[in-house]
């Protein structure tokens, strides 16, 4: 697929994996509309991308509102008239033993962007895709949505919801000219840990940096499978062993994190 003239619209755009898509696909020639809470910081991408060249638009929103949802899904089709591409990329995590959760700020809210904001924007985008007859989904999830490890038990249980609503709805919708991709990355190097809470276990589930991948990879990796769609992409590929041991020696893998739990869980 050819990007150039393609309206993209990127949730979570303000930093990280969608920051640094929307400059790649600007560099491509798309039309990048950036949403996220923060808007100082979406005006300062959409600068820096126009002063590069490319066309840029910031909505604000927040995802875990549903009239957000749809009056920045309305403003992108009102300003570009249709939606090529949507890069499902918002998301959060809060790791630490469960009952250290706080129930609203750190489960309910985790839930609600996460999963129900992603089925949510998916929802509003939808319908103008299936009137254009074509269009490619794209969904930001994790690593944490194949395996789950102790301080992940809800980010982990948004992430296997990301994954069996992204194979949903790619059955759904292939039919009408519509692709749907899920992208599983392992960690990176972004905002993502400095918002994950304060336990100092998380210092001992360090990886190693031969594993830790930056922001631009992963948006490369993004543009790639809007160019090229597949169905899946895990990054980096070392994970797809990870993945697979677990799957087929899953015992093995519940008793090294249970050993990890029973070292830390005090």
């Amino acid at each position: 697929m050819q990007l150039k003239g393609k309206v993209v619209l990127i949730t979570g755009a303000s930093s990280g994996f969608g920051a640094r898509s929307a400059h790649l696909f600007a560099k491509e020639g798309a039309k990048v509309v950036l949403a996220a809470r923060r808007l100082n910081r979406l005006q300062e991408l959409v600068n820096e991308i126009q002063d590069n060249g490319g066309e840029a638009l910031a909505v604000p929103v927040d995802v875990a509102n549903l009239d957000e949802i749809n009056l920045m899904v309305q403003s992108t089709i009102d300003f570009y008239g249709r939606i090529d591409i949507l890069f499902n990329n918002a998301g959060f995590g809060r790791l630490d033993w469960l009952e250290n959760l706080d129930m609203k700020r750190d489960i309910e809210t985790q839930i609600t962007v996460n999963l129900t904001g992603l089925i949510q924007v998916t929802r509003a985008v939808l319908p103008h895709m299936i009137k254009e007859g074509e269009g490619h989904i794209i969904n930001m999830s994790s690593v944490a949505g194949f395996t789950a490890a102790p301080l992940y038990s809800v980010y982990s249980a948004t992430k296997f919801g990301v994954r069996g609503f992204t194979d949903a709805i790619r059955r759904e919708v292939r039919h009408l000219g519509i692709r749907v991709s899920g992208i599983y990355p392992g960690p990176a190097t972004t905002e993502f840990s400095q918002h994950t809470g304060d336990n100092i276990i998380k210092k001992s589930m360090n990886t190693p940096s031969w594993l830790q991948m930056t922001s631009e990879f992963v948006a490369e990796q993004v543009v790639k499978v809007a160019k090229r769609p597949r169905r899946k992409l895990v990054l980096p590929w070392a994970f797809n062993i990870v993945i697979w041991l677990n799957g087929l020696f899953p015992f093995l893998s519940d008793w090294l994190q249970i050993q990890f739990s029973k070292k830390y869980h005090k």
